[in-house]
């Protein structure tokens, strides 16, 4: 075993200050090991990874320690040394443990948990997984959206927030009563909430899937579950590190969910009501985060749309801090709240007009104006707040050059604000224009409709790389096109996907995976799928699938007139 881990993963432990209850510092009669499948820096900026961690660790008769996937310069050593991956707190091997417990906010993480597994010697199938093995089982925002590309993989997937689902799910772990694995298996799938995907069977007719086939007395659909934030202290951090994307900031959760509803964004859908923590709460938070760092972030899918937003931002000030936001909506900048941020110095704000034309905007039920992006620009820039990001989407559906044309004309409109101001106060300013693809993502109203082809969007993007560059104070920014392709496979994959994404565990990429496994991947990104088709994610139940339809004709129709 390779002493060059174990005293990396001994440093970066010591490093770190927790606040709750240490993983190993208790007994505990069940071992699990919750582990991001993504990089330690990125893993441990994540509130969600940090909340379900506490939740674990604070239930007796739990023993939970962390896992990560290994950085390059670590993953050289592992496989270097032979050494099987090990835990963060106590460096034991993942497969000493009795629970293997994934948490993933991000479909892309789904390529990391093949990986992970072949680290941890451990079959890759569940259905390879026998009594001498841990339990493997998962959470996280992706997997409420749709679990089915890594389904093969797991024994079990929470569908829905960890503050209801875990408590329920501890006590059947501890259950003295269920007998074998498969006995607890039967018994979770009881549990609302919990999805034991070797319980349900997917039909196809050729390339199409007809539906699923639930065994053992197993509910279809699965529900998914909401917590109500009022019962629960507010999600906050509670190990810190300077080793994070955040490391100067304590991260307090503000509301979860979004009110907006916007038809390409599944924020506004897969939480259910938008819910907010009562301001007092959020206060007592900030004081004990005060006392670890003095910059708090605040942290939600809609931060700007919290009520008490100026008020609480206000209150971090005048105890002598900073404070940061994770997004602002354009028709909801507090005052109080940009003062706040001034204070804090912000140099850039980033706002989301998504849509580059109105009638894009009008689409994909924005609500926003050209007038109210205007109006929002000007009040920072009159602030001095010269460098602004904007994010737009490329190839919603019916796009044309002329929403193109219109994104290239409210740019330079901004631009012209920013130079004017620039001038007067001979400080320079830059417009960073963040353009991301369009991806179809269940459980919104254009859940139906097909990603634009790669060298459609490829065009596009030269087109606005030749308009802009002339304009100076102008940058543009693009994500990648393979990327953006890559998540979409896997936001409206099924099962069929496992062995795909076990091709890429072994350094295969998607072309030549894709060709081995004889999967056509245009099928899953590119097609409009047919209103009567079952979709992939309809094992999770929602009520919203009538409403869903109907904003996606109403979307069809305005794009149509």
């Amino acid at each position: 075993m390779s002493q060059i881990l174990r005293q990396k993963q001994r440093s970066r432990l010591a490093a770190e200050i927790n606040l709750g209850r240490s993983g190993t510092g208790h007994g505990g009669q069940l071992s699990i090991c919750l582990v991001s499948p993504s990089r330690y820096r990125t893993g441990m900026s994540s509130l969600g990874f940090q909340t379900v961690h506490a939740l674990l660790s604070e239930s007796e008769g739990i023993r939970c320690e962390r896992a990560f996937l290994p950085d390059r310069d670590e993953l050289e050593e592992y496989r270097r040394s032979g050494t099987a991956l090990l835990s963060l707190e106590s460096q034991r091997p993942l497969a000493d443990f009795d629970v293997i417990a994934f948490s993933t906010s991000f479909e892309p993480d789904y390529l990391n948990i093949p990986i992970i597994l072949k680290l941890a010697r451990l079959p890759l199938y569940s259905a390879e997984r026998n009594e001498s093995d841990p339990l493997v089982i998962a959470g996280g925002a992706a997997f409420f959206i749709n679990p089915e590309p890594v389904a093969d993989f797991i024994d079990a997937i929470c569908i829905g927030e960890g503050e209801d689902i875990i408590p329920p799910l501890v006590s059947a772990l501890l259950s003295p009563v269920t007998v074998g694995r498969t006995g607890l298996l039967e018994a979770m799938s009881r549990i609302p909430g919990i999805y034991v995907p070797a319980l349900y069977r997917p039909c196809y007719d050729g390339d199409t899937l007809l539906k699923y086939e639930a065994l053992s007395g197993a509910p279809l659909p699965v529900s998914r579950i909401s917590a109500c934030l009022e019962q629960h202290p507010p999600s906050a951090s509670r190990i810190l590190t300077e080793d994070t994307e955040f490391g100067d900031m304590f991260l307090i959760e503000v509301s979860r969910g979004c009110p907006r509803g916007c038809r390409f964004c599944s924020s506004g859908f897969i939480y259910g009501t938008f819910r907010q923590q009562p301001c007092g709460n959020l206060v007592a938070m900030v004081d004990k985060g005060l006392e670890y760092r003095n910059k708090i972030g605040l942290v939600g899918a809609a931060v700007s749309d919290y009520a008490d937003i100026g008020k609480l931002c206000r209150y971090i000030v005048d105890r002598g801090a900073k404070v940061s936001v994770s997004s602002l909506r354009l028709d909801r900048i507090d005052a109080d709240m940009l003062d706040a941020l001034l204070v804090s110095g912000h140099k850039t704000i980033s706002l989301a007009p998504e849509g580059g034309s109105q009638r894009l905007r009008d689409l994909i039920r924005k609500n926003l104006s050209e007038a109210q992006i205007l109006d929002a620009c000007e009040m920072l820039i009159s602030r001095d707040i010269l460098n602004l990001k904007l994010y737009v989407i490329i190839g919603l559906p019916g796009e044309t050059e002329d929403d193109l044309g219109e994104l290239i004309r409210l740019v330079g409109e901004i631009r012209d604000r920013v130079i004017e101001r620039a001038r007067i106060n001979k400080r320079l300013g830059e417009i960073t224009l963040s353009v991301n693809p369009f991806i179809p993502k269940p459980f919104t109203p254009f859940q139906w409709c097909g990603m634009e082809a790669p060298a459609s969007l490829e065009r596009k993007v030269k087109l606005l790389e030749n308009r802009l560059r002339p304009l100076s104070n102008v940058r543009l920014k693009v994500e990648s096109l393979r990327e953006s392709y890559l998540q979409a496979l896997l936001s409206r994959g099924d099962r069929r996907l496992a062995p795909l994404l076990a091709e890429m565990a072994e350094g295969s990429n998607l072309k030549k995976a894709a060709r081995h496994c004889g999967i056509d991947t245009g099928r899953y990104v590119l097609r409009t799928i047919a209103a009567d088709e079952c979709l992939p994610w309809s094992v999770i139940g929602t009520a919203e699938t009538t409403m869903l339809r109907r904003e996606y004709e109403r979307a069809l129709a305005a794009e149509g007139s």
